[in-house]
């Protein structure tokens, strides 16, 4: 018996005797390296990064919080930023990995441009990506949309739209972004042999002034638009606002993505044709879980191919009401 271990007992012995009483914790052993450790006295500190301020990251953060209500290991720490640019995340995650977390999902702003802040990170704790991938980061896994399927179902629906064909301009915050990309790439290849010309893509920075002045000018300077796409969240109503506004309503269509309630009402109105929504309430419940189950030592719950694919969705007049049904639960709202 060495002499620390006799001066504990000796020191039990006299509290135990005074009847207080006596415990040993052990300390917790946690890795900073992303891979499974063993936790024991506290609970793991996981972090759930968007890369925006959108509404969309409001129903992400009920998928986050029904997972820490489930999961009595883990404390997660929502981080939403205002700005959406790379810089900003940066001084998050910094921050975050001060604080000594154990795993982080993000959804990286500019992939390509974060990818060697990504690599230290993922160094340090378990990193998951969540929304927009980074592939050629070491990220653990990736959990969201197939977002080149996700872009093809959005050319789909605007053949259907556009069966005669015509010029289309799309919009996006950050044409960077690896979701953005994705999106776009799927939508050229399901309109390849149509009519129809896409123009170009227009970029905002996550600026949502911006964002409708991109689909004012190019109402203005192309007055034979026949179709409008965007592929960001808070893109659809900047676009409906900005058509609105013009007197453009069902003489130009519009096709966007995910669930703002404004780009619901215009689908419900039949001002939008069809939006391609995700299911960002996995994407934070699912984050959540991967990274607990991956830190309690089931590295085998990371997929072969490092991603968890969640199915995208395109929602029309006829099915909006149904949606926006079950959303509203989801939302917590009557």
């Amino acid at each position: 018996m060495n002499k620390t271990t006799l001066a504990t007992l000796l020191l039990c012995g006299v509290v135990l005797f005074s009847g207080l009483g006596c415990s040993v914790t052990a300390e917790p052993s946690a890795e900073k390296d992303g891979k499974a450790t063993e936790t024991t006295g506290k609970k793991l500190q996981l972090a759930f990064v968007t890369n925006n301020a959108s509404d969309f990251w409001t129903i992400a953060r009920k998928g986050v919080e029904k997972a820490d209500g489930e999961l009595d290991n883990v404390e997660v720490n929502f981080q939403m930023p205002s700005e959406g640019t790379a810089a900003e995340q940066k001084r998050i995650v910094d921050d975050l990995l001060a604080k000594g977390v154990d795993g982080i999902a993000i959804s990286p702003v500019d992939p390509k441009n974060q990818t060697e802040m990504l690599d230290g990170v993922a160094k340090q704790v378990l990193l998951v990506t969540q929304d927009s991938d980074a592939p050629d980061s070491q990220r653990a896994c990736y959990v969201g949309t197939d977002n080149v399927a996700a872009g093809r179902q959005a050319g789909e629906e605007l053949k259907k739209a556009l069966p005669n064909g015509g010029k289309v301009m799309v919009f996006v915050g950050n044409a960077d972004a690896q979701n953005a990309a994705e999106r776009f790439k799927g939508l050229k290849e399901a309109i390849e042999g149509s009519k129809i010309t896409i123009l170009d893509i227009r970029t905002d920075g996550t600026d949502r002034v911006k964002a409708k002045a991109n689909v004012e000018d190019t109402l203005v300077n192309t007055p034979d638009i026949a179709g409008l796409v965007g592929l960001w969240s808070y893109n659809g109503p900047a676009i409906l606002s900005a058509v609105k506004e013009a007197g453009k309503v069902g003489k130009v269509k519009i096709v966007c993505f995910d669930e703002e309630d404004d780009t619901l009402a215009g689908v419900a109105a039949g001002e939008i044709e069809v939006t391609i929504v995700q299911q960002p309430f996995e994407f934070g419940y699912q984050s959540v879980k991967l990274m607990s189950e991956v830190k309690g030592g089931k590295a085998d719950a990371i997929p072969a191919d490092k991603k968890m694919i969640v199915e995208t969705k395109a929602i029309g007049k006829d099915t909006v009401a149904d949606f926006k049904k079950n959303l509203d639960e989801l939302r917590g709202r009557k």
